[in-house]
């Protein structure tokens, strides 16, 4: 039986183009007491092929989450097979604000130690003491208050191109980095201030939450659903709606806009600008911030070198590749030297 991929993302994109369906991005997360993961993971991956569910989904002991592309002719099938796992039965889905139909195009169901990398000795403090969630309306109440902290729980490279009006961004490149430099920075009000807290979609929230309680923070508060539900619920609602810019997504969109404020720049000329992409050489891919202009001039490239490299014969390339340890950074969030206006 198969239990893999067998099309290139360009086939899948190939097919997607003919099809020419509307598929729905979507991302949720349980946690919950999984006894077999792997047995878990290839339940769905059976059942979610037969969809045409594309997407990235960590499964673990303790939970899922799950970002991806359901055909929009599908959903009602794809939703009846949630509510038919006793966990996921009327789990909070978050629907993309900007739907883009080959925002994933593999379908990858992976086992994993955790299903967000925090670091955490789960045995040590009791995850499920965790926060109070606000909605949109009661957030925006509480980040008013004086006596209130707000806390981006994302990376740097997310909230640089968008975040809420006064909150505190840690520079940071892993989740796992935020929680001791959180607890430190912030150690003298644990009792006196109101510790309010976002993400993307509200995953990270949920264990830092339980986190800074277990560390004695008496009044934590958390954004339900994260930056996606309060834009749906913003909009829906006509509140004030107080993020600034772009929300930073996972998948071949990298952000969804929420306003029209720009506060990030080109790390290559610095002009405003907060659209991410990976550098085109295969052998680097870094993600970065680039301008129209700068993607001109660098052929999609993050530095000289790689543009010389990418423009060469793909053989040669191959070549120049082949023997060498080359770390994949997608995900390494522009820190690279090469980027005179990074962050």
């Amino acid at each position: 039986m198969q239990l893999y991929n067998t099309l290139s993302a360009k086939e899948r994109e190939a097919l997607i183009e003919e099809a020419g369906l509307e598929r729905l991005t979507i991302s949720f997360y349980q946690y919950a007491r999984i006894g077999n993961p792997s047995i878990f993971r290839n339940h769905l991956f059976i059942h979610w092929n037969e969809l045409d569910v594309l997407g990235r989904i960590y499964v673990a002991h303790e939970g899922i989450n799950a970002q991806l592309s359901v055909p929009a002719v599908n959903f009602k099938s794809f939703k009846a097979h949630l509510d038919s796992i006793t966990f996921l039965e009327n789990v909070r889905l978050n629907i993309a604000i900007e739907q883009d139909n080959k925002s994933f195009l593999k379908l990858k169901v992976k086992v994993r130690e955790k299903i967000v990398a925090d670091g955490l000795n789960d045995a040590s403090f009791d995850v499920t003491n965790k926060g109070i969630h606000v909605d949109a309306k009661k957030f925006n109440e509480l980040i008013e208050d004086s006596d209130t902290i707000l806390v981006d729980m994302r990376n740097h490279y997310e909230s640089e191109i968008g975040h809420f009006k006064n909150a505190i961004t840690p520079d940071v490149d892993t989740f796992r980095d935020s929680l001791d430099i959180i607890e430190k920075d912030l150690a003298d009000h644990k009792e006196d201030k109101k510790l309010v807290m976002y993400c993307t979609g509200g995953i990270r929230c949920e264990k830092a939450s339980a986190y800074y309680k277990h560390k004695g923070f008496k009044n934590v508060y958390q954004l339900e659903g994260g930056i996606i539900e309060y834009t749906r619920q913003v909009n829906n609602l006509n509140l004030e709606n107080k993020f600034l810019g772009k929300n930073f997504v996972f998948d071949h969109r990298r952000g969804e806009r929420i306003t029209d404020d720009v506060i990030a720049h080109c790390h290559q000329c610095g002009n405003p600008c907060d659209n991410h992409v990976n550098c085109a050489n295969e052998a680097c891919h870094l993600l970065f911030i680039q301008c129209d202009a700068c993607a001109e001039a660098m052929n999609q490239c993050c530095s000289v070198e790689c543009k010389d490299i990418h423009e060469l014969p793909y053989e040669e390339q191959k070549r120049l590749r082949k023997g060498k340890v080359v770390s994949n950074k997608i995900f390494k969030k522009g820190r690279s030297e090469v980027l005179k206006y990074k962050k």
